[in-house]
Formats: C-alpha cells, sequence, structure tokens
C-alpha cells in the first residue's frame, strides 16, 4: 500500500519541484544553524551559555575547541549557499567558493571580539533603561530583546559579506524565538535597547542610530509591498537618542524621525520630524505634534 503514496509523492516533486538535488550539495539544515548559533554564542559570552560550568584554567583549550567546532560547521554551510547560490547564478567554481567562504568565516572570527564590545553597550542600554532588571547577567541570559539584537549583529555581518540565505534564517530562527523581526539588513547604532520587543519589525533598509529604545509592537516599515525596487531605500531612519513607544508605525523611505526625538505609543508616522520633537497621540485621538525647546530639554 505505501507504494500508492510513494508514487504519488515523487509525482508532485516531479509536477512541483521545489526539493534540493544539486550533486550532493545541500542548503544547510535549519537545526544546523541553530547548533552553529549556539556554538556562537557560547563563543561571545562563556559561561553564559551552553551547558558545561566553565572554569578560568579551561578558558584557552575550550576556546580553541568552540573555534575549531564552529569553523567545520560554518565553512561548509557558506560554501553551501555561495556554490549554489538561490537568489542568482554567480557561476563560481568551488575552489573559489571555498575559498570565499574560509574568507567570510575567518573574518567573523577576526570581527568576534568587536561584537563582544557592541553587546556589551547593547546589554548595559537595556540593563540602564530599565529598572526591573537586576544585573547585567538577568538581561543577557533572558531579555528577548538582547538575543534578538545579539543575533541580529551576527546576521549582518553575512548579509554584508554577501551570503545567501544564511542571514536571514539565523534572523527568523530568533524572530520565533523573541517574536522581534529584525532584517539582518538593517543598519542599527551602538547602545541599541528594545524594552519588551514581542512585535517590533525592522525592515531591512532601517537605519537606527546610537542609543535608540523601541518599545513592543514599533514597526519600522515601507509603503507599500508591490512593485517595489528592492535596492531603493524603503524603510524610515531613525536618528540617535531617539525613542519609540509601544505600537507606533513608521513607514517610509525618506521618513526621518530627528535625534532625541520622542514618539508616543499608537502613533502612524510617515513624514518626517526634526530633532527634539515629542509627537504622540492625544487624548481625542488626534496626533498633536510639539516641538521641544532645545534650551528647555
Amino acid at each position: 500500500m505505501i507504494n500508492q503514496y510513494k508514487e504519488n509523492i515523487l509525482r508532485s516533486y516531479e509536477d512541483t519541484g521545489i526539493i534540493n538535488i544539486s550533486d550532493g550539495i545541500h542548503y544547510p539544515s535549519k537545526q544546523l544553524l541553530v547548533d552553529i548559533l549556539e556554538l556562537i554564542k557560547e563563543i561571545l559570552f562563556p559561561g553564559f551559555f551552553g551547558v558545561m560550568a566553565l572554569k578560568n584554567t579551561d578558558l584557552e583549550e575550550l576556546t580553541e575547541t568552540r573555534l575549531n567546532q564552529l569553523t567545520d560547521y560554518l565553512i561548509p554551510s557558506v560554501f553551501k549557499c555561495l556554490f549554489w547560490n538561490p537568489e542568482e547564478d554567480l557561476g563560481i567554481s568551488k575552489e573559489d567558493a571555498t575559498q570565499l567562504a574560509e574568507s567570510v568565516v575567518y573574518g567573523f572570527l577576526d570581527h568576534i571580539p568587536s561584537f563582544r564590545l557592541s553587546l556589551k553597550y547593547d546589554a548595559n542600554a537595556m540593563y540602564q533603561a530599565d529598572p526591573a532588571a537586576k544585573s547585567l547577567v538577568e538581561v543577557i541570559l533572558s531579555y528577548p530583546g538582547f538575543q534578538a539584537v545579539m543575533v541580529y549583529r551576527i546576521a549582518h555581518y553575512f548579509y554584508k559579506k554577501g551570503v545567501p540565505l544564511i542571514p536571514r534564517m539565523l534572523s527568523e530562527i530568533v524572530h520565533l524565538q523573541t517574536a522581534i523581526d529584525i532584517h539582518p539588513g538593517a543598519r542599527i547604532g551602538k547602545s541599541f535597547c528594545i524594552d519588551h520587543g514581542s512585535g517590533i519589525v525592522i525592515g531591512e533598509t532601517s537605519i537606527i542610530g546610537d542609543h535608540v529604545m523601541l518599545y513592543q509592537g514599533v514597526t519600522l516599515g515601507a509603503f507599500s509591498t508591490k512593485d517595489v525596487d528592492p535596492s531603493q531605500k524603503r524603510h524610515p531612519t531613525i536618528e540617535d537618542g531617539v525613542t519609540i513607544y509601544s505600537m507606533s508605525t513608521i513607514l517610509g523611505g525618506d521618513t526621518v524621525v530627528g535625534s532625541h526625538s520622542i514618539v508616543g505609543g499608537n502613533v502612524w508616522l510617515t513624514r518626517s520630524i526634526p530633532s527634539n520633537s515629542k509627537i504622540y497621540l492625544s487624548e481625542d485621538f488626534n496626533t498633536t505634534y510639539r516641538l521641544v525647546d532645545n534650551d528647555s530639554g
């Protein structure tokens, strides 16, 4: 009886397509990328992630072991996506794809110290902004906003290097875990704070400056997804020191929220506002826009 189902399924493979056969080369599995991501976290913050208790005397040997394991997993995964690029046919040879994959991965390892410093700034921003936070340890281990930003910074590196598929798969892994959707193409500055975080959406061409704080449900989106040139800027620019409260939506590639502005909750914003502005929804549900005197703060 099983043959009947087998034949129907095999026929669907032929008729519908969407199977992954290419001379033994296949895209990295989602579970493998989950494992790679956990390994990267262990290297970024030893003793915080993973199941092994960390002793200072073990740190050098353990770091070497983890780096070797990471390269063993990550180089073949990057190679697969470069050699059989699902986004465009580059016509790249296996040798060139192997060299490029090694260059990308070793470049990533070289950036780990700077990633660690950047993530320390992010964790500290969340700790300082949230009076409920008891320690940096609590932020790093338990805050979904920090988890989402950490994975964004990892995925963004591979996005900038032109690696197909992997950056988006990484961002969707943490999206599933945190309900925070940050496209790996977004450009986000230092000391980025996400408080609570569920429902946040940050589009591919968003630009976010330093010391920006977002609450849950914020969307930095595009006006339309139809007939849009993907190479054009479609999402807003948020300058330094801006706070955007929960459930606000800011749309458009030309929309700029000026530095040190405050966007209140439930605001729908499709035009730029200058620095040191406050915009909020008043009690009668009319949007009120007000400039703050620079001298008065």
